[in-house]
């Protein structure tokens, strides 16, 4: 798309050495063919949480070709590029992540994934079913975009690859808080971190944003349900864990049905694993379960804990058995809302439609999936903004789309010319406030 003759002469005052005539397309546009292989080579070579080796040497090799100050090692295998502009201006951090799922592909490409890995103790296949390799490809080619304005580019940027954005292997630290808590930001504090995700949920050369909360909050959570072990034949003999547990899942499915005024925001409980007994004819001594807590308000999030931890504790009791309850799981495993800072937010969505056009600019939905994208911002009390890239081919109802984190999951590449377009535009106005 090509923005106003007003929006160009901003991008102009923003880049010197840029002609009038340039747009972020065009300054993207011979990166394409770049971005596609890196995203393809990627795709073909996934690797798991905590265990980006190659994905870490492959990243930290570009960004030094483009001349950037390059730091490796920051929460296992995070990479930082530093991109000192020029000029002074303001700080600015972009964030990729970088990690792969324990998912088999199941797309017929000819860079599909033929990874094998290993996740909770069983050999798993592994794919970026979630996009990450697309993410890692679009801010490969914004820095290095950027890197060749650097003469009369205004401030800094800080390039951030983000290991375990899935979450670090049980037992594990990793993910964005190990990355804060190794000193990511000890020697170079943004002003702004911006931040975008690939989603099958709209097609693509499209991408939205919203105000406030984008994402919602999440807590894991573990409740080991203890009874007594007996024979199947005489139940009366034991305490029955799996009817236990499988009374805390019913009866908590009235926390958000009842409990909440989900007028004001929504809110989940998901049960992902319930896992018990190893015999058809026993009872066993324990059953497990695991699950999820999202929500968009705070008060919210806490009340559905506290019920959840009073639920199972009742239930159990009221059947003789008692039970063990991590919720939430981990300070670790909790990401607070991604909530997109207002006034920033107006000015990316303002950036998106010049680099994009209107039309191609949506309101995004409330996405009840989660981030840890947020706990960057937090550690140092600085504005973030996080939008979505259509990654759905053309006549292709999103809607019935594979998802992410689908086997099926496809990945339309038109979608890198769009979000690193969209991305570069962002950065460069963020850079150059008078724009």
């Amino acid at each position: 798309m090509r923005p106003t003759l007003l929006a160009a002469a901003l991008l102009l005052a923003a880049v010197p050495t840029a002609h009038a005539a340039d747009t972020a397309a065009q300054t993207m546009t011979p990166l394409v063919p770049q971005m596609t292989a890196w995203r393809r080579d990627l795709h073909e070579h996934p690797e798991l949480s905590n265990r980006e080796v190659r994905t870490s040497k492959f990243v930290a090799a570009e960004l030094k070709k483009f001349g950037l100050e390059v730091h490796t090692g920051i929460a296992h295998t995070g990479v930082v590029g530093i991109l000192k502009g020029g000029k002074p201006g303001p700080k600015l951090a972009i964030r990729a992540d970088m990690d792969a799922l324990p998912v088999t592909e199941e797309v017929d490409l000819p860079f599909a994934s033929k990874a094998k890995g290993e996740y909770l103790g069983k050999p798993v296949g592994v794919m970026h079913a979630c996009g990450h390799d697309a993410h890692v490809a679009m801010t490969l080619g914004v820095a290095e975009a950027m890197a060749k304005m650097k003469k009369d580019l205004p401030g800094e940027v800080m390039f951030i690859f983000q290991p375990a954005e899935e979450g670090a292997p049980a037992g594990e630290e990793g993910g964005a808080t190990l990355m804060v808590k190794d000193g990511v930001f000890k020697d170079f504090k943004p002003d702004a971190i911006f931040g975008m995700h690939v989603v099958s949920a709209l097609p693509v050369g499209t991408v939205a944003v919203r105000a406030g909360g984008a994402m919602a909050s999440s807590d894991t959570f573990r409740i080991v349900v203890h009874g007594k072990q007996s024979h199947g034949a005489t139940p009366w003999k034991g305490i029955d864990p799996i009817v236990t547990a499988a009374e805390i899942v019913t009866a908590a499915q009235t926390i958000v049905s009842r409990e909440l005024d989900i007028n004001k925001e929504p809110a989940v409980v998901t049960f992902g694993i319930f896992d018990g007994g190893q015999r058809f004819n026993i009872v066993p001594d324990k059953a497990e379960l695991q699950g999820t807590v999202r929500a968009f308000d705070e008060g919210m999030r806490q009340h559905a804990l506290a019920s959840l931890k009073n639920i199972a504790e009742h239930v159990a009791a009221a059947h003789g058995a008692s039970v063990d309850t991590q919720i939430p799981l981990s300070a670790d495993s909790s990401n607070p809302v991604n909530t997109n800072d207002p006034e920033l937010t107006a000015r990316v969505r303002a950036s998106l439609e010049t680099a994009l056009g209107k039309d191609h600019v949506r309101e995004a939905q409330r996405w009840t999936a989660s981030e840890d994208f947020p706990h960057f911002g937090r550690s140092i009390d600085a504005p973030s903004v996080y939008f979505f890239v259509g990654a759905t081919p053309a006549g292709t109802d999103p809607a019935s789309a594979p998802t992410n984190h689908s086997p099926k999951f496809f990945l339309d590449e038109g979608a890198l010319a769009t979000g690193s377009e969209g991305m570069l535009q962002a950065a460069l106005d963020f850079l150059n406030p008078s724009s």
